[in-house]
């Protein structure tokens, strides 16, 4: 019988798991346990320490929910999320870059038309972001679903005030036949990360910045090209050098230009001032 001994724990638990039937999982499985073994030899983990750790991860799994994922955002200012990214999506230079999906998506939006209002009627500064979705050739993609979705006015997303329970500043617009693009809401607001969680708490004991520019969300679909998840940020909005999720991307900042009142793109009249936004989107064939 072999004894286990603060030497030798990490070989054994490694033979271990290095059983696992599908060679992937016991790749990954294996190289969690050498790693976590090591952090805790680094920094000498105590166990009053082992356990706040296992109380932080009870209580994110306990605050999640179909509309929070409190996993993800851990993810997320971890700088994870965007590693996990920038590793699975090394795109063509001339291609649109991929963002983080955040915390915030959830499935079933409302299908609208080219240059619907997604804002129904919510304050704010109405804003048309319009442009082309095209592949790397310059072609027009016709059919492409964008899946938008964005903060409001006061920097939060509807699940976040407790007296909404539908979707509110989501949509899914498709693009006609020239690849063209219309999404009608109105001009986002930075705001911070939920900061009443556990990863609220972690980042109040350091000096991190827990606020996101000001940005919309989009995930694009269509048959035969690599899904895209992106953003598009606000030019010279607060907090695009310090993005909480390391998410900007400078390709990805556009200038919201202001409009006097008149036509707007998707053919109508604002009484008000208004703004807009172009921008092209360019996918990369699926492999």
């Amino acid at each position: 019988m072999q004894l286990v001994t603060e030497d030798n724990i990490t070989d054994l638990a490694v033979q271990r798991w290095a059983t696992a039937r599908d060679p992937r999982t016991a790749e990954v499985l294996t190289a969690l346990v050498r790693h976590l073994h090591d952090f805790a030899r680094e920094v000498r983990l105590t166990e009053a320490e082992w356990m706040a750790a296992i109380q932080w991860l009870t209580r994110t799994g306990q605050i999640s929910n179909e509309k929070r994922e409190e996993f993800i955002l851990t993810s997320d200012v971890l700088g994870l999320s965007m590693l996990v990214v920038q590793m699975n999506h090394r795109l063509d230079p001339a291609a649109t870059p991929a963002t983080v999906l955040g915390p915030f998506h959830i499935e079933g939006s409302p299908e609208l038309d080219f240059g619907a209002d997604m804002s129904e009627g919510l304050p704010g500064t109405p804003l048309y972001l319009q442009g082309t979705v095209r592949d790397l050739e310059g072609n027009p993609v016709a059919g492409a679903v964008l899946d938008v979705w964005q903060a409001d006015t006061d920097g939060a997303y509807e699940s976040q005030i407790p007296d909404i329970d539908e979707a509110r500043l989501r949509a899914k617009y498709t693009t006609r036949e020239d690849g063209s693009y219309c999404v009608r809401t109105v001009a986002p607001l930075g705001y911070s990360i939920p900061m009443d969680g556990p990863v609220g708490d972690l980042i109040s004991q350091t000096e991190i910045s827990h606020f996101r520019p000001a940005h919309v969300h989009f995930l694009i679909n269509v048959r035969g090209y690599a899904p895209l998840i992106t953003h598009l940020f606000q030019e010279g909005a607060d907090y695009l050098d310090s993005d909480v999720v390391f998410g900007t991307k400078q390709e990805l900042v556009v200038a919201f230009e202001p409009r006097e009142p008149g036509t707007t793109p998707d053919g109508g009249k604002s009484a008000g001032p208004w703004s807009e936004a172009h921008y092209d989107f360019v996918l990369q064939r699926q492999a």
